[in-house]
């Protein structure tokens, strides 16, 4: 299916992390509490006066990344830190929630995302008196970044979203304890009927 136009909210690019070495461990995880988030890929270009006209040339990409945060006590927090103190490399995805496709069969939704590698250069943290203690990590990332389309595991999207749940007991995470998610074509009174077919 097409994507349909939309306007992409800045609130909905989200980073998640993780060590490149922990790739067989474990899934990405959403750096939490942020508060900014800033993707910036940038080339050099240089001119060359010649007798038949200027010719110009570009320099290789060079991607900046840079996430602030509200400090918190999540083990990825303190893995980008010790990422900086360790040299440790970094796998890094912004994933943009409001920019979906859905696959043929109708049965996927997948949102589209960059992917990148490379290394933490700073990690600045604010510890102002009268407000919350706030981390701004950069990172120095590796080649050229890539885009796609990637799903969410069920973990990951409970990161940022929960189901809608009854009274009952929860079984797990994913329980919806007696509860029904809202309809918005079906509930609520005097709901429109949808015009006759013949």
């Amino acid at each position: 299916m097409a994507e349909q136009l939309v306007k992409l909210q800045g609130k909905n690019a989200v980073l998640f992390v993780r060590l490149l070495e922990d790739q067989a461990k474990m899934e990405a995880q959403l750096v939490p509490y942020q508060t900014s988030l800033s993707f910036d890929p940038s080339v050099d270009s240089d001119s060359t006066a010649t007798k038949d006209g200027s010719v110009s040339s570009q320099s290789s990409v060079e991607t900046e990344l840079e996430v602030e945060f509200v400090n918190n006590n999540h083990f990825i927090a303190d893995k980008i830190r010790h990422a900086l103190f360790d040299g440790r490399k970094v796998e890094a995805w912004i994933v943009n929630k409001d920019r979906i496709k859905t696959n043929t069969d109708g049965s996927t939704k997948e949102v589209y995302a960059w992917y990148m590698r490379g290394s933490v250069n700073e990690d600045s943290n604010d510890n102002d008196a009268d407000d919350l203690s706030t981390r701004d990590v950069t990172f120095t990332v590796d080649g050229t970044p890539k885009d796609g389309w990637l799903s969410l595991s069920d973990d990951q999207q409970a990161d940022f979203d929960y189901i809608f749940r009854g009274l009952d007991i929860a079984k797990d995470d994913n329980d919806t304890a007696g509860g029904t998610k809202y309809d918005e074509e079906a509930d609520g009174a005097n709901q429109p009927k949808a015009p006759a077919t013949e």
